[in-house]
């Protein structure tokens, strides 16, 4: 069974083949091509998705001083949206039919200062999602 933190959850579904490096990137296309067929369960720390993440230090995200309590919140805000909470079981496919309702606030909230708005950009599901936004 895989574990997802909160905002993977929506910024997942955006992926577009870009990462830190190579072995972020293949991690990340593993968990996205197992999301498809396994259960997924939340989780309020790191995650299957951080697990490859050279900015992973002591279970807390290093990327800048805040970023460890940006995420979190982040999290926070996407289980609100999906009506989830840590510890529940859900499918992917269950996730990505709640995203035409939560985009909009997600996307005001959080994609525009994002560093990998230009990654998801290049993805056709979120050009979709900010084209009916």
């Amino acid at each position: 069974m895989l574990i997802f933190r909160g905002h993977h959850l929506i910024c997942l579904h955006f992926f577009s083949g870009d990462g830190y490096d190579a072995s972020f990137i293949e991690n990340l296309r593993d968990v996205i091509k197992r999301a498809e067929s396994e259960e997924i369960e939340i989780v309020s720390g790191d995650d299957d998705v951080c697990a490859k993440c050279l900015y992973l230090k002591d279970h807390k995200c290093a990327y800048d001083e805040n970023a460890d309590e940006e995420i979190r919140e982040m999290d926070e805000t996407a289980l609100r949206l999906l009506n989830l909470r840590a510890g529940q079981r859900v499918t992917w496919q269950a996730v990505k039919e709640y995203m035409p309702g939560i985009f909009r606030e997600w996307y005001n909230r959080y994609c525009n200062d994002c560093d990998w708005k230009q990654a998801c950009e290049k993805n056709e599901f979120y050009r979709e999602r900010k084209g009916n936004k």
